[in-house]
């Protein structure tokens, strides 16, 4: 992947017919970027004739790739998800700090190793996570909606992206509590903005604080399973 690509926020990596085909599940190290790596899960009933669906997951300001795991691992093996949570490459995603470039490549690296590795369902790539990484999942997924077909937003505080492709199908939850990215100047202005442009929505509102209530999760899991494209 070029630099160029990655500083306009786009992703290379696509799924495709297995290469080398991987006999390993349950989490392991991606074995990509030194200290600040991340993790794979595959689920214990993942079969290579039986394409599964795939999540990215990505942690907060300051947080780790479990941290992010932790979401939707849970309801991986029941839901029959892969997951993949990478690291930032620095405290928190790139254009977040300023601008894309170094975490696109890393994600992109991360994507491109699983799809030689494990059969994906294309029709269920779905980019997801929690805070500042819920804020890079909607940037990420709206600049790449011909790659991820879902959007799994938890508590974001903005969108970013660089241009449009594809209509990815988005979820945005959030609670009425929260004290960290409130509400009313986050995903209430943000939800309004990606319908009013056409984005298909589901949208919940939870009492609590920043968080991902093990419910809220849950439905953003059957969601994606089942929601049509």
């Amino acid at each position: 992947m070029n630099d160029t690509l990655a500083r306009q926020g786009r992703l290379e990596a696509r799924p495709r017919a297995l290469t080398v085909e991987s006999p390993q599940r349950g989490r392991m190290p991606l074995g990509l970027g030194g200290k600040r790596d991340g993790f794979l899960y595959v689920p214990e009933s993942y079969r290579a004739d039986q394409p599964a669906p795939l999540v990215v997951m990505l942690h907060g300001a300051g947080g780790h790739a479990q941290h992010a795991l932790g979401i939707l691992q849970p309801l991986a093996d029941a839901q029959g998800l892969i997951l993949v949570a990478p690291d930032s490459r620095g405290p928190t995603w790139d254009v977040i700090r300023g601008d894309y470039g170094a975490d696109v490549l890393f994600i992109d690296a991360a994507l491109a190793w699983v799809f030689e590795h494990y059969a994906v369902d294309p029709e269920r790539v779905a980019i997801g996570g929690f805070s500042d990484g819920a804020s890079y999942a909607l940037s990420l997924g709206i600049s790449n909606g011909d790659l991820f077909t879902h959007v799994l937003a938890f508590s974001p505080g903005f969108a970013a992206p660089r241009e449009q492709h594809g209509e990815p199908r988005i979820f945005i939850s959030h609670g009425t509590e929260d004290a960290v990215l409130p509400i009313d100047p986050c995903s209430r202005r943000l939800v309004p903005r990606l319908e009013g442009v056409g984005y298909d929505v589901l949208y919940r509102e939870f009492e609590g604080p920043h968080t991902v209530p093990a419910e809220i999760a849950r439905e953003a899991a059957e969601w994606f399973r089942t929601a049509s494209n």
